[in-house]
């Protein structure tokens, strides 16, 4: 019986989440064919390519596509198994910063599961809005920040996973073709993009409520206020729809930053970091 390398299906992960064999490769300490040999041994012990052209770019197929979710679950418990038996003895406390879509749909399991292999960390969590958790006069108020970030090519705050932003609510143009917008408050990214598309497809709107807290805007959602924007993967269960309409223009992707104040491995800080990626990915 043969056995897949995890080592293999961590390069394939990395090389689809940064988009690229060279970037992988510096992520892995890793040189470029390395990486593609990585790769190829993979495909030949599955016996199907993994990658096709698109353009310049290397992008999945549909046997990538397939493989993608099942790597990432064997690749959880690999690296499960290991923090449960081989783990040491972490201590500390970390102040984490994250936005409140984040806190409300994603949170909760990964802080449970994470406080469960780490009993002896205090965790500190408090919800601001990306450009807030981003700022230099903010950043030491934390020691771990998880913000939406704009700038996908970012030097300063790295992105290590890009999410699809989308419409939700229950959409009615029907009163003078007016969009009704709940959103945060000033200064949302999530606000932002909603307004710089609606206008650049020449379509009118107005913001009938604002609330800073994602069950604020759910609440307003459910009971027909309007139509919010979010990362797809922060939508709500309770707000199972998502508008698929041609009314609306598209809204781009976001990215997602991982910033740490420390860089020292296998303090609680590092740990909480390296969790919160390996499931979010």
């Amino acid at each position: 019986m043969k056995n897949i390398s995890t080592d293999s299906l961590r390069t394939l992960v990395t090389v689809v989440e940064v988009g690229g064999f060279a970037k992988a490769g510096e992520l892995l300490g890793l040189s470029q064919p390395a990486v593609s040999l990585q790769i190829k041994r993979l495909e030949d012990m599955l016996g199907h390519k993994l990658f096709k052209k698109q353009g310049q770019r290397q992008v999945l197929n549909q046997y990538g596509e397939l493989l993608m979710p099942l790597a990432k679950q064997m690749l959880q418990q690999n690296d499960a198994i290991l923090q449960q038996f081989t783990s040491e003895n972490v201590t500390g406390k970390v102040r984490l910063g994250i936005p409140s879509e984040f806190a409300a749909r994603i949170l909760p399991s990964i802080i449970g599961d994470f406080v469960a292999l780490y009993p002896d960390v205090s965790l500190e969590v408090r919800s601001r809005l990306s450009k807030h958790l981003l700022s230099v006069s903010r950043q030491d108020q934390f020691d771990l920040v998880l913000a939406l970030n704009e700038e996908l090519e970012s030097a300063k705050f790295p992105i290590f996973m890009q999410d699809q932003l989308v419409w939700v609510g229950d959409l009615n143009l029907a009163q003078n073709d007016v969009v009704t917008l709940v959103t945060a408050p000033e200064g949302c990214i999530y606000r932002r993009r909603a307004i710089e598309a609606l206008q650049s497809a020449g379509i009118k709107y107005r913001i009938a409520y604002s609330n800073a807290d994602l069950t604020g805007l759910t609440a307003a959602l459910k009971e027909g206020l309007g139509i919010t924007v979010l990362a797809k993967s922060t939508v709500p269960n309770e707000l199972n729809y998502q508008i698929q309409t041609k009314d609306l223009p598209e809204l781009g992707q976001i990215g997602i930053s991982l910033i740490k104040r420390t860089d020292d491995p296998g303090t609680a800080v590092d740990k909480l970091a390296e969790f919160i990626a390996l499931r979010l990915t």
